[in-house]
């Protein structure tokens, strides 16, 4: 059995790959059109215009459809591995949830309102999918620190509080780039500025920003890629329960005989 085989973990690989390829393949094709600069542009800016905004949108949604699920079978294994004496863990596995399917839900936002339509709700998008995505992430990592050594080794939570340092890093470094950008090109159109020419005004805090983005974005990566060894313990089976010995329920006065056939079961109309 190949370790892709192995439980459930091909949820989070599937969910890894696809989130890298709706950013790598819109990248690319923004590029290729020339609709941004090949250095650094926004990851927001590359799925702004026509035909990449349609591809990067479905894409999008496919990850945080995705990501819901992933977020919510790994509270399902926390839950099964904690005991009932154990409820500030059960409390925080709650909460890890809600944040989880609060940054899922932000992909959505950002997937739907582009940046040069409506900035107001692509900037609510994107602070719920980075913002309370960096606080699922401090969840779950303190999650691993409680349910080590008997579930998780040291090395997975060094592993987890390592990526959390990295993404919260991204988020100042991109914070203040971005504050320094805006009270730099007071008066200009910033959304929807696409091309940026070297040793103009606010490009050297841009790159920046745009880096931190890139940066974040791939921390998220890098984090749901720990659940691969977690989700390899994971089987999940389905179980039909027959209800009644017959498709379609009879009065109780009414006694079904035995010879007595659905028109369904029986093929006639």
């Amino acid at each position: 059995m190949w370790w892709f085989q192995q439980g459930v973990c091909l949820l989070p690989v599937t969910l890894v790959i696809w989130t890298s390829a709706s950013f790598i393949f819109a990248y690319i094709t923004a590029v290729v059109l020339r609709h941004v600069d090949p250095l650094v542009p926004y990851i927001s800016d590359t799925g702004t215009m026509a035909p990449e905004r349609c591809v990067f949108g479905i894409m999008l949604d496919v990850s945080a459809f995705l990501g819901m699920a992933t977020v919510y079978v790994r509270y399902k294994q926390v839950e099964a591995l904690t005991s009932e004496d154990e409820l500030k863990l059960k409390r925080l596995n709650r909460f890890g949830l809600l944040l989880g399917w609060i940054s899922s839900f932000g992909m959505c936002v950002v997937a739907n309102f582009q940046k040069t339509t409506l900035f107001s709700m692509h900037l609510l998008g994107a602070i719920l999918t980075f913002g309370v995505g960096a606080l699922y992430i401090f969840v779950q990592t303190l999650v691993s620190w409680f349910m080590q050594p008997h579930v998780h080794s040291k090395t997975t939570f060094q592993v987890r509080l390592g990526i959390g340092v990295w993404t919260l890093c991204s988020i100042i470094s991109m914070f203040v780039s971005s504050v320094i950008m805006y009270s730099i090109l007071r008066g200009v159109d910033v959304p929807h500025k696409l091309h940026w020419t070297p040793g103009e005004p606010g490009y050297t805090a841009h790159m920046v920003s745009t880096v931190s983005e890139w940066s974040l974005a791939f921390s998220f990566v890098m984090f749901f890629l720990t659940y691969i060894r977690d989700f390899q313990k994971i089987h999940l089976r389905a179980e039909a329960v027959l209800q009644s010995s017959h498709l379609y329920d009879l009065p109780p006065n009414i006694k079904r005989e035995p010879s007595e056939t659905s028109p369904l079961l029986a093929g006639g109309t």
